[in-house]
């Protein structure tokens, strides 16, 4: 499971160093935070995946980075 620290400002870090930087590890992540949000998660996933893993980072830090930084 992905380590999420909780910063001073309230947002999360996810170190994507290591395992916890595997690409279905940050899926699940973001996946979980979206059913916490109550946000539609389907097309996120579908658009997220559809590239290299870089796309991926960056359509997830562009749904969940007022939530996540995702820490390299």
């Amino acid at each position: 499971m992905a380590m999420l620290k909780k910063k001073m400002g309230g947002k999360m870090q996810l170190d994507l160093t290591g395992p916890d930087g595997n690409a279905y590890v940050v899926l699940g992540t973001c996946s979980r935070i979206a059913r916490q949000l109550k946000i539609d998660w389907e097309p996120i996933q579908t658009e997220a995946t559809s590239g290299d893993y870089e796309h991926l980072l960056k359509t997830l830090q562009t749904h969940f980075g007022d939530y996540i930084d995702f820490v390299r």
